[in-house]
């Protein structure tokens, strides 16, 4: 299934590596997901999550990563093999990137996975 999030953040580049800082809404859930997107171009994309769930999941081609998962439901331990991983920079008023990868949950494969994201300049 696809899931489709549009929302505001803050984006800044420092030493090379470009950041993407935002919050999420839970439905349902008080509080909200402080959000932290790294992306190292063309090595990895590495994401955090704070507050409601608590994560930090990194992406990096032919490999496995392994990271618990907390949530107010309980706790999960995520593995993901990145499969590809494209990124471009188009025109330096947005990046789009691109990552394949399996995901395990507790060490059953649970899915294979897409993520796509597009930042783009508030003009």
């Amino acid at each position: 299934n696809s899931i489709e999030v549009t929302t505001t953040a803050t984006y800044y580049l420092k030493n090379g590596k470009h950041y993407i800082v935002y919050d999420e809404i839970v439905e349902g859930i008080p509080g909200t997901i402080k959000n932290r997107i790294k992306i190292d171009e063309g090595k990895l994309l590495d994401i955090k999550k704070a507050e409601i769930t608590n994560s930090h999941m990194v992406f990096e081609t032919d490999k496995i990563n392994v990271t618990p998962y907390q949530t107010p439901y309980g706790d999960l331990i995520l593995g993901t093999y990145t499969k590809g991983y494209g990124y471009t920079d188009l025109k330096r008023s947005s990046i789009e990137l691109q990552v394949r990868y399996s995901l395990d949950i507790n060490g059953d494969k649970a899915a294979d996975c897409d993520i796509r994201i597009l930042i783009e300049a508030n003009e």
